[in-house]
């Protein structure tokens, strides 16, 4: 383990911070910058080395305020630079920061249809879901606050049904979609989910994202404070309010959520189920205890589809599975085997190989 004691400020840019006062965005910047130090030393990464990639959006300003390397990339492609960068150079610790908008419409519509014509039209393929299939060793911070916001509240893919916006002034006829379910469900190996606010646990999950080998989501569940405030009011509000309406998962930990713990989750008849505990005979062995690591996807994703009010919302880490297959780590390794058989070393060597003829 690395001694490079680094702070929070060695990671801060000297550019003002532009999200409006109040935005959730602020307090997910100040997660990253907290978790950075920690992350250097624990993976014995130098300052130099951390790069960040973003798309269009108001969360994709996050590489200006971060005093490392940065891309701003185009709309919706900010997975797919990202590939790019950290397959040319697997050295690198590469982050991504996207907003709902910017990978789940833009940059996800070969994986969902086209939106209707009076939305926001995706365009070209879908980095996202392919860098999660690719298992790609990037680290991705999902901003999801349920709305476009830089482009003054259009409704967008994890917008909720009935939504009223100014591309839906009627109500989104849509149902949204679970960010959760959508890296599960493409066998993502790492999902985690967080709340803006929740510093601590932001810093966490980001921390557990970092020394996993392999691509790994972050959903940021942030809060628009001028186009969709209090979007995730209901379970989020405050701490005694999250208290009793979320539950943090951590692996090899039981299930438990409440004011004191005294509720928790339980398997029965092929479904999950809140209980109390010590009341219609549940006890503590019947809650269930967290496995991040199981291969399989089912109870993952029953964890991440869980809704309030049936259930509370599932926070932490869900599921950290490693994987041997890792795409920037298979495409070094054949590039290496490739040089070390072939005849062409330059470019010279490539002009002269095969057929070639003079011209007098």
């Amino acid at each position: 383990m690395a001694d490079y004691k680094y702070t929070p400020a060695d990671f801060k840019s000297d550019q003002e911070v532009r999200w409006c006062p109040g935005c959730g965005d602020h307090a997910i910047l100040s997660a990253v910058q907290r978790a950075l130090p920690e992350i250097a030393d624990a993976l014995d990464t130098p300052h130099n080395l951390f790069t960040f990639v973003s798309g269009i959006g108001c969360s994709s300003r996050f590489i200006y305020y971060m005093k490392t390397y940065g891309f701003h990339s185009v709309h919706g492609r900010a997975n797919a630079v990202a590939t790019g960068v950290k397959t040319a150079n697997p050295r690198l610790s590469v982050w991504v920061t996207t907003g709902d908008g910017d990978s789940l419409a833009i940059g996800g519509k070969h994986l969902i249809p086209p939106h209707p014509p009076h939305v926001r039209s995706p365009q070209g393929a879908t980095p996202f879901t392919h860098a999660i299939r690719r298992n790609v060793d990037l680290n991705v911070i999902l901003f999801n606050n349920e709305i476009y916001g830089l482009t003054k509240g259009q409704y967008s893919p994890t917008s909720k049904l009935g939504k009223i916006t100014k591309t839906s002034p009627y109500g989104t006829v849509e149902k949204p979609f679970n960010p959760g379910e959508l890296v599960i469900g493409a066998k993502g190996t790492f999902f985690a989910r967080t709340i803006d606010m929740e510093v601590a646990l932001s810093k966490e999950c980001m921390i557990a994202a970092a020394r996993h080998t392999g691509m790994s989501v972050i959903e940021a569940l942030q809060n628009c404070v001028i186009f969709n405030d209090k979007t995730h009011a209901d379970f989020a509000a405050d701490k005694a309010t999250r208290a009793e309406r979320t539950v943090t998962l951590r692996h090899g930990e039981k299930m438990l959520f409440g004011a004191n713990n005294e509720k928790g989750i339980v398997f029965e008849n092929m479904k999950l189920k809140v209980v109390t505990v010590g009341q219609d005979g549940y006890t503590l062995d019947d809650v269930l205890t967290h496995d991040a690591h199981e291969r399989d996807t089912t109870l993952h994703s029953m964890l991440a589809a869980m809704k309030y009010p049936d259930y509370p919302v599932a926070l932490g880490v869900i599921r950290s599975v490693e994987d041997d297959s890792v795409y920037d780590r298979a495409v070094e390794k054949q590039v290496e085997e490739v040089k070390a058989t072939s005849k062409i070393h330059c470019v010279d060597d490539l002009l002269r190989s095969g057929a070639t003829w003079e011209v007098e």
